[in-house]
């Protein structure tokens, strides 16, 4: 079963999200950035709370701004979804997850700067190539953990 519904549109989407933001870090880098599309879907919590969709979640405004900067800026995300990236897209979509990004909520690229401790209070949970993943604290989003 799948870990979040979806149609054939949101792997569209997603995939061009997930080359968007990570091509540069190949194809395990751009199923860590679906890892944190997909668990953002699935979290009940903090931020996220109204986003169930693939759809909701690329295209959720915080603070006045687009949540991926690759939606604000248009770079990439743009572009269509090649069937390499669709492809990674269900897989996250079905079920695959890994550390560090296998419950994270967050990540950003520091540029050549290291990766803090914390991301708006949240733990760091490890770093691939030069994207940081944080996950929320124990205890405030178990929705993610179960999902």
């Amino acid at each position: 079963m799948a870990r979040v519904a979806y149609r054939e549109a949101d792997v569209d989407l997603m995939a061009r999200m997930m080359r968007a933001e990570a091509e540069g870090e190949g194809r395990q880098g751009m199923l860590y950035v679906g890892n944190v599309i997909v668990n953002r879907a699935v979290a009940d919590c903090i931020d996220f709370r109204d986003v169930r969709t693939i759809e909701d979640v690329i295209f959720q405004i915080q603070g006045g701004n687009y949540s991926f900067e690759a939606v604000q800026k248009g770079n990439v995300f743009y572009q269509r979804a090649r069937d390499s990236e669709r492809r990674l897209a269900r897989r996250n979509l079905e079920s695959w997850r890994d550390h560090p990004a296998k419950y994270a909520l967050w990540y950003f690229n520091p540029f050549d700067a290291p990766c803090p401790p914390t991301w708006f209070d949240q733990p760091f949970t490890g770093q691939f190539k030069q994207h940081c993943f944080y996950e929320p604290l124990p205890g405030t989003c178990d929705s993610v953990y179960m999902g």
